[in-house]
């Protein structure tokens, strides 16, 4: 996977030699971007498969140390368990609720895949709303698509991809500005309208951004099917015609998850300038 060009509508466009952009890459590419997206901005104090990793240890942890105060119930060693039982209980109540957040809202974009597959765009949004956004990254996926939208295994080309994306991310200066303090990160798909996962999503049929926000813009497309990139126009009319091709992709507008990520005070975002 190779190929990288500024498009005439703003985007930089990432090509694969992968045959179609499935279910899965397009998850993957998105969650793997929104966990860069937060540690950039630092909303969270390491990267999110660190994090992840720290999360799933102190749970482990705690229901070990469970087990041991229930072999040990009096001594020195009762005593040594229950003080680091504590400790490690601090550690999940930190991180508990920024964890099922993100949880949620991957299960949520994978039920939102499995409904329809070939979702084009994504809008990742930092800030304290949607309207009035400190950071925005864009993402746009050519539609051809071979997934049935249920297999979301993480592959090769996936982590390509991803390293590829977050490699054209920086260069193009992501993260290099501060985000004073926590603030949230707001997730939205453009889908069709007859989707109903109320649940989880909330139509926003006529949303728009401040256009005082110079989004960051990722377009990936698979080089054997370069054609289909004006896909991603951001013209709403063209968008509109290119669509019309298919009775999947009419009246499409924008969902916005119900699951916004909140981002963990810490001591980077508070001491940088």
């Amino acid at each position: 996977m190779e190929g990288k060009g500024e498009s005439e509508v703003g985007f930089t466009d990432i090509e694969t030699i992968s045959d179609t952009l499935n279910s899965s890459i397009r998850f993957h590419l998105v969650t793997d971007i929104l966990g860069f997206v937060l540690y950039m901005h630092q909303q969270i104090p390491s990267i999110l498969q660190d994090l992840t990793l720290e999360y799933d240890v102190l749970n482990s942890e705690y229901a070990e140390l469970e087990t041991a105060l229930l072999q040990a119930e009096t001594g020195p060693s009762h005593r040594k368990h229950a003080a680091r039982k504590r400790e490690v209980r601090m550690g999940i109540r930190r991180l508990d609720k920024l964890m099922n957040t993100i949880s949620s809202l991957k299960a949520a974009l994978q039920l939102m895949i499995t409904e329809f597959p070939a979702i084009q765009r994504v809008v990742l949004i930092l800030g304290p709303s949607p309207l009035r956004p400190l950071h925005v990254c864009e993402l746009c996926f050519s539609h051809e698509t071979t997934a049935s939208g249920g297999d979301f295994t993480r592959n090769r080309v996936v982590e390509a991809l991803s390293k590829k994306a977050i490699r054209v991310l920086i260069s193009k200066g992501a993260g290099s500005s501060f985000t004073a303090g926590p603030t949230k990160l707001f997730l939205l798909v453009q889908a069709p309208s007859s989707i109903n996962l109320p649940l989880h999503f909330l139509p926003k049929r006529d949303f728009r951004y401040s256009k005082k926000i110079v989004p960051l813009k990722l377009r990936f497309s698979c080089r054997s099917k370069n054609l289909e990139r004006e896909a991603c126009a951001d013209d709403a009319q063209t968008a509109k015609a290119i669509t019309s091709h298919s009775s999947k992709l009419e009246d499409v507008i924008w969902f916005q998850c119900r699951h916004i990520i909140k981002g963990l005070a810490s001591r980077t975002s508070t001491t940088e300038e």
